[in-house]
């Protein structure tokens, strides 16, 4: 998958999990964008992107991201 394909499939877990069918994420897009995004949706996140992509996370992968394109630019990686 490339970045877009990613961040596509992005769009529909965080309108899932946020329940907010017109939410539009861009690669800027950040915890203090969206109303609910703490520390415990963003493990819900994880593990809803970790499913979508079959893909496992470690602590050192996603520690220091900082916005959705952080999460895009590891998924790809890992999907090498």
């Amino acid at each position: 998958m490339d970045k877009q394909q990613i961040l596509d499939a992005m769009q529909e877990i965080f309108r899932d999990n946020f329940d907010d069918p017109a939410l539009v994420l861009t690669r800027e897009t950040c915890a203090d964008d969206i109303e609910g995004w703490d520390s415990l949706e963003q493990i819900n996140l994880l593990s809803a992107c970790e499913a979508e992509f079959s893909l496992h996370f470690q602590l050192s992968d996603i520690r220091g991201l900082q916005n959705v394109g952080d999460l895009v630019d590891l998924i790809e990686r890992m999907q090498g």
